[in-house]
């Protein structure tokens, strides 16, 4: 055995040639990698620093004047804080959950070419993502018809059906094998089991990238907050968030009109309220990504 290693030629590690070409991609992508954390450095930067010093110097990356009274001010009433929080996960969970499933499952249907109407059916969905009622007749429909007033539910259901999604999973699924399911329609599966079995499973990078588009939108949302809810428990955090800036705003013109000095924050709060918001969003996106980046890649053109 020592006599055949002595034969082989020891490999020594080959030294990595510096490339210059190589040092101007990696600080070009650097440098682009930069500006594009800069404007969540100076949103964070400015929530900790002093309204005055920031009015008068302007923004900086680094916090002026470091204080932590914006976040106090939000935090005043932790209570209601952490109860819109609670409430926007819940909504946001069942809204992506179930908008996820009911879109999946027409465009499945709209997917199957055994499906008789389905040409009438990706008329009306077509027709909906040009066009769409506004909203007084949405506004109709939810508080009235319905009867979704002071209703979680409204917070959930006009946001779950979005006929682009519905488009998105018909091009995904109508690009799967036809092999595949008639392989399982010849072993007796029917359409329910290729679909959870099958279709659903193999989806993951759409999945993905419609759920993430989907907790977005149901996280940042507010307009349903404003024309259908007025309970404060049923406030969800982005709407939540806007009462408190107009009560800061209303409170400084008090102020302003009564000459005292009480000190209330002006940009720094708008700035604590989005990094409070965008958390658990940029946390979902960071798991996320991976898929997120298949999902969009999946219709390429491979060459």
């Amino acid at each position: 055995m020592a006599q055949v290693k002595a034969l082989i030629p020891s490999r020594t590690p080959r030294r990595k040639r510096f490339s210059l070409g190589k040092a101007l991609i990696h600080a070009v992508l650097a440098l682009v990698g930069f500006l594009c954390i800069m404007p969540m450095l100076l949103v964070i930067s400015t929530s900790f620093s002093d309204d005055l010093i920031v009015a008068e110097h302007g923004l900086s990356l680094l916090p002026q004047g470091f204080t932590t009274y914006t976040y106090g001010f939000i935090l005043g009433n932790p209570n209601q804080l952490l109860r819109s929080y609670v409430l926007t996960l819940v909504v946001t969970s069942v809204g992506t959950a179930g908008g996820i499933l009911v879109s999946a499952l027409i465009g499945y249907a709209l997917a199957h070419k055994g499906f008789k109407l389905r040409g009438v059916f990706v008329f009306i969905v077509v027709f909906t993502m040009l066009f769409n009622g506004g909203m007084v007749p949405t506004y109709l429909i939810v508080r009235g018809t319905l009867g979704l007033y002071n209703n979680i539910l409204a917070l959930i259901l006009p946001t779950m059906i979005i006929p682009w999604y519905i488009m998105m999973f018909r091009s995904h699924f109508s690009s799967l094998p036809h092999e595949i399911m008639e392989s399982a329609k010849i072993d007796g599966a029917g359409e329910w089991r290729m679909f959870f079995q099958i279709a659903f499973p193999l989806s993951r990078p759409w999945l993905a990238t419609i759920g993430l588009m989907y907790v977005l939108k149901y996280w940042n949302e507010w307009i349903p907050a404003m024309m259908y809810i007025e309970d404060p428990a049923l406030f969800p955090l982005q709407y939540l968030l806007q009462q408190i800036v107009r009560n800061a705003q209303f409170l400084r013109n008090v102020r302003d009109a009564m000459t005292t000095q009480v000190r209330i924050p002006g940009l720094s709060l708008q700035m604590a309220m989005v990094v409070i918001a965008a958390g658990p969003a940029m946390f979902v996106f960071m798991f996320l990504q991976r898929y997120f980046v298949r999902g969009l890649t999946a219709g390429a053109v491979k060459g």
